[in-house]
């Protein structure tokens, strides 16, 4: 009786504890979104408004999410730190699933046409799949082609981003 007491409080707390990125996220009701304004076409200033694929890509993601998206302009060197430290939730800035992230963060699974991938706090596996499937339904219904399209329509990444 006492085992099967204590497997039945292991299964109910552990997505609990797992669960508290995206209970955050939920109960800020918004995804804090960190985002390069001098990256054009992924994301620049226009107007005094952000504009480019990382800011729709972010609009569409925190949409799915059923969350406000807040942008972030951060410099590039601060992201991965930023989000390491839960600063930020995500951030959108042109990391391809080749390149290595910090041992304290995850990302999510690649998309788009150059295997980008969004990075995200580490060991929070009810967040990543929520991300993941979000980019799948934006993937699936044709906007993730459509954005690219219209942001990245012969755009050749250069070294670096």
């Amino acid at each position: 009786m006492r085992l099967t007491i204590g497997v039945l409080l292991t299964v109910l707390i552990s997505p609990l504890a797992q669960a508290e990125l995206i209970d955050e996220i939920n109960d800020r009701g918004e995804l804090r979104i960190a985002v390069q304004a001098d990256t054009p076409p992924y994301a620049f200033k226009q107007d005094e408004h952000l504009a480019g694929f990382d800011v729709e890509l972010g609009q569409a993601l925190a949409k799915e999410l059923d969350l406000r998206a807040e942008f972030i302009e951060t410099p590039a060197e601060q992201i991965l730190p930023e989000v390491e430290s839960g600063k930020i939730d995500v951030a959108l800035s042109q990391l391809r699933a080749a390149q290595k992230v910090d041992a304290a963060l995850d990302v999510s699974q690649p998309f788009g046409s150059d295997k980008l991938v969004i990075p995200f706090q580490k060991d929070n596996p009810a967040f990543e799949s929520a991300v993941n499937n979000a980019l799948q339904r934006i993937k699936d219904d044709g906007r993730l082609a459509d954005l690219e399209k219209k942001w990245l329509k012969g755009e050749q990444p250069t070294a670096g981003q």
